[in-house]
């Protein structure tokens, strides 16, 4: 078991290493001597433009007791939770400080949030508010944070956690992954057992979606793609090019059904910035694009018998998308352009 150790002292398109280094570099000037410069973190704030650049602000301004609890080496590892970067959890808490606690300043947690909201596409910022208030009464309150590496000198990344959340920030330093890891959202809208129409659950859409696929499928396709049972929603490995996947091959799917499929997919990433919807979509063509990919519907969750499937998953060599709809929402997302890199669930 490795010990917890400080690693130092101190939307948008997809941005290069050299840009990020070069932005978040500036960050070093938020602290003069060891003490908080305001005038200093308030430049760094406005010249930051991206998620990224904003982690290296965040960074900057933390002093060295909030390192020695939320900074970690790139590698650091537990004995019980594995890898602590890489890990991805349903329900859990990287680290126990909670965002909106008094152990962050005001700024820092505005910085957080800013964080938080250059993740995702400004139109989607509402429906994730409204999830976290459902589901952990509001943003802030039971979340966590962790930073890995330091910004701006070589690998780092970004974790934010909680109930239903699992949320990245990376700078592309996880090689080959998209989203920096395995990522999880979820939702339970109105209690633990959801209606069969899920009102108010803001991610019911993307269910929506593949089902219309569904609808469209003949009585023989219908029978593929059908499973009588939901596999164990954490398993989320990637099972190769010769993997035993489930449900109806995408390849065996008529043009017109295949175009829907990739709606579905559009709809998938739809949520997230536009750099890391590139790297979903690079990592999928890496292994032949949804072509290689089977999509599955399972009949054993099925909520009210209305024969809208509440489970299902799109699986492919090296990418899962795997929603569980029964009783409330969780999805599991794990893509990478190779099959080689381990879940640590």
């Amino acid at each position: 078991m490795k010990s917890q150790k400080p690693v130092g002292e101190a939307g948008g398109s997809a941005v290069s290493r050299r840009t990020f280094l070069q932005t978040t570099s500036a960050g070093a000037a938020v602290l003069a001597a060891g003490a908080y410069s305001p005038l200093a973190y308030a430049k760094n704030v406005s010249e930051a433009k991206t998620p990224e650049s904003l982690v290296g602000v965040l960074y900057d301004t933390l002093n060295d007791k909030q390192k020695s609890i939320v900074a970690f080496d790139w590698d650091h590892t537990e004995e019980k939770r594995g890898l602590l970067r890489t890990r991805v959890s349903n329900n859990w808490h990287i680290t126990k400080p909670p965002i909106g606690s008094d152990f962050f300043t005001g700024e820092q947690q505005k910085l957080i949030r800013s964080i938080f909201e250059g993740l995702i596409q400004p139109e989607w910022h509402a429906k994730f508010y409204k999830q976290l208030q459902d589901d952990a009464g509001g943003f802030g309150r039971s979340q966590n944070i962790a930073l890995f590496g330091k910004p701006g000198d070589g690998d780092f990344e970004f974790v934010m956690t909680g109930r239903h959340m699992t949320l990245r920030c990376d700078g592309n330093s996880a090689d080959h992954v998209a989203f920096g890891g395995p990522i999880f959202y979820g939702h339970a809208a109105q209690g633990f057992n959801e209606k069969p129409d899920h009102p108010g659950n803001v991610f019911w859409e993307q269910a929506l979606a593949a089902n219309k696929v569904y609808q469209m499928l003949d009585g023989k396709q219908r029978k593929r793609a059908e499973e009588s049972e939901t596999p164990y929603e954490g398993d989320a490995e990637f099972v190769g090019q010769d993997g035993d996947f489930l449900g109806i091959p995408v390849a065996d799917l008529s043009a017109d059904q295949q175009a829907e499929v990739g709606k579905v997919l559009n709809k998938l990433i739809e949520p997230y910035r536009q750099s890391d919807q590139d790297e979903v979509v690079a990592c999928l063509k890496s292994q032949g694009g949804l072509n290689k990919c089977h999509l599955a519907f399972f009949t054993d969750g099925d909520i009210g018998n209305d024969r809208v499937w509440d489970n299902w998953r799109l699986e492919g060599p090296s990418f899962v998308w795997h929603f569980r709809g029964a009783p409330h929402v969780h999805v599991w997302v794990n893509v990478a352009n190779d099959a080689s890199v381990k879940l640590n669930a």
